[in-house]
């Protein structure tokens, strides 16, 4: 198994930390405060962890595999299209928890292996989407109180 090369390493990390420190930036910097106690957590965790993996990339001390050839690629980028539209659209103009019902949904039927032409699968596609938004309401709105999107449905 041979390695990516090594400026593969540090541009994508690199990249991945600039990333993890600008969303810092922004939660540290949003008002009110309170609303952003979570983010500042979890932004903060991850820039760190993006920080340590670039330097590690920069030392040539990461332990990573192949990488990704463009066959995984074009199987990841209908994922990759519908998390940039949730991000930059959905979430904002949908509300967060319609958006992420929607782009769960769509996930999951993108990627689940069962067949679609089978009504079983779309009935547990359903149930799991329904069950992973009810966790994901139960954790931010009621055990975390996180402020989240808000717009026309929810």
């Amino acid at each position: 198994m041979t390695d990516l090369p090594r400026n593969q390493h540090i541009i994508a990390s690199g990249l991945i930390a600039c990333v993890g420190v600008s969303i810092a930036y922004i939660s540290f910097t949003q008002e009110p405060a309170d609303a952003f106690i979570f983010p500042r957590l979890i932004s903060s965790v991850f820039a760190v962890l993006a920080i340590w993996t670039f330097v590690k990339a920069v030392l040539g001390r990461t332990k990573v595999g192949n990488g990704i050839n463009g066959q995984a690629m074009r199987n990841m980028l209908p994922g990759l299209i519908v998390t940039i539209i949730y991000v930059y659209w959905a979430a904002k103009s949908l509300g967060f928890y319609t958006a992420t019902t929607i782009a769960f949904f769509v996930l999951l039927s993108l990627y689940d292996p069962a067949p679609h032409s089978d009504i079983k699968s779309w009935g547990k596609r359903i149930l799991i989407t329904a069950g992973f938004m009810a966790v994901m309401y139960g954790l931010f709105a009621q055990l975390l109180n996180v402020f989240t999107p808000r717009e026309i449905f929810f």
